[in-house]
């Protein structure tokens, strides 16, 4: 690869990375194209030398963002030294403190995007899609072997507990938003502990 070629991704990922820090603030579609760029420090005509739409940006703003969050979760539920139970409870605290910070903004672009743009873009639901599926399904690779190693009792199976287990913290994201308080993580927590059959606290 050569160093033009490496300026050109360097810049690309310097947009996104703009973008994601903005959007999480602000959403999608109240942010222009110039703001982003402006603040990027790119030059404002260049945009459609790095995207061909501004649904195409928004795919790849999606995607850059669910690698990263696949790599954070990977981390979290492959840490060493603990089951399957206490990796899965420090996934829903590390998921609590990002959703808390900056006034209740968060950071998690599926909470502040989802609803916004999955109904007028296709690409950037398919993103979405592929995305929250992705985290899914490591969740419910982490419950089955919390099954294994005896750490988590699930009645159903890990896939749908995973989807169910997903979608419930992801509405307790939501309400925290509109409360402006935490007790709907407090809530989701305790759900999470009957849903993973711990019925005493697990130490990390």
């Amino acid at each position: 690869m050569n160093s033009r070629t490496d300026e050109s991704k360097d810049t690309r990922e310097r947009i996104l990375a703009t973008a994601r820090r903005i959007m999480v603030g602000k959403g999608f579609a109240a942010v222009g194209l110039n703001e982003i760029l402006t603040a990027a420090g790119v030059p404002k005509g260049s945009f459609y030398h790095y995207f061909n739409s501004k649904d195409a940006f928004g795919e790849a703003l999606l995607d850059s963002y669910f690698d990263e969050a696949w790599s954070a979760l990977d981390a979290t539920l492959q840490a060493p030294g603990l089951n399957a139970a206490q990796r899965l409870l420090n996934y829903c605290q590390l998921w609590e403190a990002g959703q808390l910070c900056g006034d209740y903004q968060g950071t998690c672009l599926t909470v502040k995007l989802g609803a916004e743009v999955a109904d007028v873009s296709e690409a950037m639901r398919h993103a979405l899609e592929r995305g929250v599926s992705g985290l899914i399904a490591r969740l419910a690779a982490a419950i089955e072997a919390g099954v294994a190693d005896g750490s988590v009792r699930v009645e159903e199976p890990a896939a749908q507990v995973a989807q169910s287990l997903y979608q419930l913290w992801l509405g307790a994201s939501v309400a925290v938003k509109i409360f402006r308080s935490r007790q709907p993580f407090s809530n989701a927590l305790a759900a999470t502990r009957v849903m993973l059959g711990l019925s005493e606290p697990v130490a990390a």
